[in-house]
């Protein structure tokens, strides 16, 4: 005997081992979910490959090759399309609340691409809110990696020491948390208020409010001015605005546009909606609502 192993023909799973991309991010891609959702899809058996169930996020498929998922197999992947929204205060940032919140895309109009949230904004925190239909580079601009400064305009109650806010910038932990360089300053009172400004890099859950609590500030409004290169501006409360392809070009760059579908180089329609019957709401950050 030769001592060579016998071959085998290749499941269709083990086809794609090497080549292609993961399907999780073909998943993504399409639109469906994000790349970690998408990974537990497969492990729950509700994704397919030229038929046959996968049990791996691991494997790679190639362009020939049919994915579904529930059984309905995959749509193109669109070119990306990316969106500001300005949060008001009270809605929650999840596609689904098991408590029967207002959610986010409660705030949409009809006729939007499945769009997910590039990071989020907690209940009671307002601002700007970035929503793209690719899975993949929502992922990307989450990513720790990627360093963008996200900015804040704070109200907060209480004594201000502008020199505990300066070393801030050191990084502090509070309960056992390490948080890394916060910038902060204070700009202005206003009675027995002052208003900041803050950046950070990290944006965990509830780090603004967990360090000015710990350093004996209470925080009556917080304001998201800025997630990176991209501003609220005068975008109005519940206001949604789409990105042009050329401002989406310039912003992101070819690091985070790689292997993804580029929106087309004329100007794709812009969508400026607000929600219908919803109350008024100040959406000036100087504004003089009572502190809560």
């Amino acid at each position: 005997m030769s001592g060579r192993k016998p071959e085998r023909r290749n499941a269709p799973h083990e086809a794609g081992a090497h080549a292609g991309e993961r399907v999780a991010k073909r998943i993504a891609r399409a639109g469906l979910c994000s790349r970690r959702q998408a990974e537990i899809l497969v492990n729950e058996g509700r994704v397919t490959v030229d038929g046959r169930t996968i049990d791996s996020p691991a494997l790679n498929v190639t362009g020939t090759q049919v994915v579904a998922v529930d059984g309905e197999p995959l749509k193109a992947p669109e070119h990306v399309r990316l969106f500001r929204l300005h949060k008001p205060n009270g809605v929650v940032s999840t596609a689904r609340d098991p408590e029967g919140r207002r959610t986010v895309f409660d705030l949409l109009p009809e006729g939007l691409p499945r769009l997910m949230t590039i990071g989020r904004l907690d209940i009671n925190s307002e601002g700007l809110l970035l929503l793209t239909n690719d899975g993949e580079l929502k992922r990307r601009l989450e990513l720790p990696s990627t360093g963008w400064l996200r900015r804040y305009r704070v109200r907060v109650y209480g004594d201000i020491d502008e020199a505990a806010l300066k070393d801030l910038e050191n990084g502090i932990e509070v309960e056992g948390v390490r948080y890394g360089s916060i910038l902060a300053r204070m700009d202005r009172r206003q009675g027995a208020n002052a208003w900041l400004s803050m950046g950070l890099r990290e944006g965990r859950n509830r780090e603004i409010r967990r360090v000015l609590d710990h350093l004996g500030l209470q925080v009556s409004r917080l304001l998201r001015i800025a997630y990176g290169p991209f501003q609220l501006g005068a975008l109005e409360a519940r206001g949604v605005d789409e990105l042009t392809g050329k401002v989406v070009r310039e912003q992101l760059g070819r690091k985070l546009l790689d292997g993804l579908i580029e929106p087309p180089r004329s100007q794709m329609p812009r969508v400026r909606s607000k929600a219908k019957d919803d109350p008024p709401q100040e959406s000036r950050p100087d504004g003089d609502r009572p502190t809560e």
